[in-house]
């Protein structure tokens, strides 16, 4: 079993097309493992529940939630799909980070940042990891965002379960980019 492949096809199934493998995200985008096995196996790509877990446990970015009894999985964030993930609300550091690439840089300072196909804007607590996604999309360019202050203003944030930060829009006055040391 290639995990790599996996993991991408469970994330495209968990975040945007769970219809691919005949699957309903439920309530918080959680899906009964059980089922998720099932409908992975009758599509040419079982696996045992182990090699699930061992899937979640690696991911790198924690794009995977299981819950507690390990009987329920769900992708952490990142869905285009509609999804009310039930997460609290939470208040952001002073400072939260963004990677795009360059080429988005005037169309971002002019509307600002926008979901584009997901279900809201992702930040990350720190620059590197902005940078990387960043490096994705081309020439990685990183964005500063006044978190502390749109939260100051009523903007209302959630945090992942990987740690990822969300939010749905982040107007261009609250961003500025980071020019490197």
């Amino acid at each position: 079993m290639d995990q790599v492949k996996q993991s991408k096809f469970l994330s495209l199934v968990l975040r945007h097309r769970p219809e691919t493998i005949g699957l309903s995200l439920g309530k918080g985008g959680w899906v009964p493992v059980s089922e998720l096995l099932s409908a992975l196996e009758c599509h040419g790509r079982g696996m045992e529940a182990e090699d699930l877990f061992e899937i979640v446990r690696l991911s790198d970015k924690k794009r995977f939630t299981l819950s507690a009894d390990r009987n329920l999985i769900r992708a952490a964030q990142g869905h285009s799909v509609e999804v009310e993930l039930d997460l609290p609300e939470a208040e952001p550091p002073e400072s939260l980070f963004h990677g795009t690439a360059e080429k988005n840089l005037a169309s971002i300072f002019k509307s600002g940042l926008l979901p584009g196909r997901r279900q809201q804007v992702h930040l990350s607590s720190d620059r590197e990891t902005a940078r990387h996604v960043g490096r994705r999309h081309g020439t990685p360019r990183i964005l500063a965002v006044q978190s502390g202050r749109m939260w100051g203003q009523g903007i209302k944030f959630f945090q992942a379960d990987n740690g990822v930060w969300l939010v749905e829009t982040v107007p261009a006055e609250f961003l500025s980019e980071v020019k490197d040391d």
